[in-house]
């Protein structure tokens, strides 16, 4: 419950009657549902009880992290944390306090309890307020540890957290091509925001960043729209700006065997106990050449991705969701789907069955100097095992892959994404359980 702002209001200002008396006002201008509304937020939080019942709530608590195999939201705000203190005890209490905001605004709570309009007068709100008004939204909150964390830089434990760092947990290597970016690339702790509406992601990532003041800043941070791949068999395969259907043998949360395998980190003392049921987050940033690709014939843009731009399908036949034969050939014997397309090198059959799940969204960010767009994929991706579910992948497609002569990789990252927090104990304060926590108890 919000507390009542006239408690911390000093005599000599009645700070609580002339807000109430200049929301009033307004309120009155705009109506009858302004005044509900104004007056709601003044007086209390919505509980979160009635808050979980909205079907586009997900709670943020549970057996895993949230926002994985959660049917893919529409809007992305990413962003790398740089943990800034060397202290262990305010890194564990930064948790917390993320802990507990993550579960009230996937909700549609603000991140603290006094909200975004009360709270004492003469101090910063714990909310920056752009959500007021605005549902859960389906927000998906995900965090994951980069290999910084355990060693920085210069190779020092800050935290006491080294010996504990999972031997899977290596900064990705320099792919063939790679044109990567410093500014874009690593960080300490990664934070992926998804929600349906981009307020509410930004909000969410803006929130967090504020706790973070004095304890960690961001490091780089991206926006997405428009996602480039289905989670789950309800949703419909989306595009990305080269006009192809994205992700069409993605991993989906209904195939519980598949994400099972090849998804969740297993508890069998090959892997730190504190990751068992997390997973592991690859995220690149792929520039594409946009104005290159627009001047490609038909016939050659096929021939680079594989499947047909209408439907998606196999150039080898079929419709969308038929396996691509990459032994049917054409005049001359010559192979229907080339070799060195992107299905044939990113098929699981080229990867020793390797599968992953892919979260990706579409993003632009302007134009440059010489007026071209700055746009392309934000590949998101979780994995079990990234050293045989992508490296292998990612140094073939790098090497081989005609499409890469229209990609530029810009940023990069791996993080270890912990599993979720218990049912019922994001609490919040000093005492709730938090993001991570087994890894500070191991």
């Amino acid at each position: 419950m919000a507390a009542d702002p006239e408690t911390d209001a000093p005599p000599e200002q009645p700070r609580g009657l002339s807000r109430r008396a200049l929301l009033g006002g307004f309120a009155g201008a705009l109506g009858v549902g302004a005044v509900g509304f104004a007056g709601g937020r003044l007086t209390a939080d919505t509980s979160v009880a009635a808050a979980s019942a909205t079907s586009d709530a997900y709670a943020f608590t549970g057996v895993h992290q949230a926002g994985i195999v959660t049917p893919a939201q529409d809007r992305l705000h990413f962003a790398t944390f740089d943990v800034t203190t060397d202290s262990r005890e305010d890194l564990v209490t930064l948790l917390r306090e993320w802990t507990h905001a993550a579960a009230r605004m996937t909700q549609g709570l603000d991140a603290g309890e006094l909200g975004a309009t009360s709270g004492p007068y003469d101090a910063p709100p714990d909310d920056t307020g752009e959500a007021i008004g605005l549902p859960a939204s389906g927000l998906t909150i995900t965090f994951g540890f980069g290999p910084s964390l355990f060693h920085d830089a210069d190779g020092v434990d800050r935290f006491g957290l080294g010996d504990h760092r999972p031997t899977l947990l290596e900064e990705l290597p320099h792919f063939p091509a790679d044109m990567l970016e410093d500014a874009r690339c690593g960080g300490d702790i990664a934070i992926q925001a998804c929600a349906n509406d981009p307020q509410v992601a930004v909000h969410a990532i803006r929130n967090l960043s504020r706790i973070a003041f004095g304890t960690a800043s961001v490091r780089w941070s991206q926006l997405g729209y428009g996602r480039t791949s289905t989670t789950s068999t309800s949703q419909a395969t989306p595009r990305n700006l080269f006009g192809f259907k994205d992700g069409t043998a993605n991993v989906k949360a209904e195939e519980t065997d598949a994400v099972d395998e090849f998804i969740w980190v297993d508890d069998d003392g090959s892997t730190p106990a504190w990751l068992a049921g997390g997973s592991y987050m690859i995220a690149r940033r792929i520039r594409m050449t946009i104005e290159t690709w627009d001047r490609a014939p038909l016939r050659e843009q096929e021939a680079i991705v594989g499947r047909t731009k209408a439907e998606g399908a196999p150039l080898s036949g079929g419709d969308e969701f038929t396996e691509p034969d990459f032994t049917a050939t054409g005049r001359d014997d010559v192979p229907l789907i080339d070799p060195s397309s992107h299905v044939a090198l990113a098929h699981p059959d080229a990867n020793d069955g390797a599968r992953m799940l892919r979260r990706g969204y579409n993003y632009t960010d302007g134009s440059d100097g010489l007026g071209r767009l700055d746009a392309g994929l934000f590949f998101l991706a979780y994995v079990k095992d990234p050293s045989t579910q992508y490296v292998p992948m990612q140094n073939r497609l790098s090497r081989n892959d005609t499409m890469m002569e229209y990609l530029r990789h810009t940023g990069s990252g791996l993080w270890a994404v912990p599993p979720g927090v218990p049912d019922g104990s994001a609490t919040g304060g000093t005492e709730g359980a938090f993001i991570g926590q087994g890894l500070f108890e191991a």
